[in-house]
């Protein structure tokens, strides 16, 4: 199979690249990168593109599945406007190249609490790009909503802050069913469930995520 990602220089996105270079069912995986990620493989195309230029890469956006990590903070966009246009304007355009080159199967990593009519402008957003590729109607669509996760040497202090409350919560047995996952560990669910799942639409949440990382 040929495997396509975006998102490749995110904690998720490369842990999923590593995975994706080493499992054998993917004899090429194409990159999406702003900018070269030094990395080097047989199997590996790098793509160094502009993404608020679809016109230039569309055509580029074929194969057998499009794994789609792509996101930023607040802090790092600047502004909630400048956040959208990464989490759902780039994510939305790369989704629709697909479909429209006939890619099978996308698989997007959303967040928990996703919902287009939350007052929460994250949650919103995430709901909304939800709904926009539902109504792409691709043969074979994977939404994923992780709970908070654990990223190797974060940088985010909210985040960092918030693993060390539920690293509390959880030694004392509170809190079981909101355990932050590793980004390797959510990568490697993403895999096992293209592998398992069939055709249609499937929301894959918590503890189906923590099932798929079994084995």
């Amino acid at each position: 199979m040929k495997a396509l990602l975006i998102g490749a220089t995110g904690a998720t996105g490369h842990d999923l690249l590593e995975l994706l270079l080493q499992n054998d069912d993917y004899q090429q995986v194409d990159v999406f990168v702003r900018r070269d990620l030094g990395i080097k493989h047989d199997k590996l195309r790098t793509h160094i593109i502009d993404f608020g230029k679809p016109e230039e890469w569309a055509h580029l956006v074929t194969g057998d599945v499009l794994f789609s990590c792509l996101g930023t903070t607040l802090k790092v966009a600047g502004s909630q406007a400048q956040q959208r246009i990464v989490d759902y304007d780039y994510q939305l355009a790369f989704a629709k190249a697909a479909k429209a080159n006939a890619v099978n199967c996308y698989v997007l990593v959303s967040s928990s609490g996703a919902s287009s009519q939350s007052r929460i402008f994250y949650s919103k957003m995430k709901g909304e790009l939800e709904d926009a590729v539902k109504a792409l109607q691709f043969s074979k669509l994977l939404i994923f909503n992780p709970p908070l996760l654990e990223r190797k040497n974060s940088d985010r202090k909210m985040e960092v802050l918030a693993l060390k409350v539920f690293a509390f919560f959880n030694g004392l047995g509170l809190l079981g069913g909101m355990r932050p996952l590793a980004t390797d560990l959510l990568a490697k669910a993403m895999l096992k469930a293209v592998q398992s799942l069939g055709q249609g639409q499937h929301i894959i949440k918590d503890q189906e995520i923590r099932n798929y990382t079994n084995g």
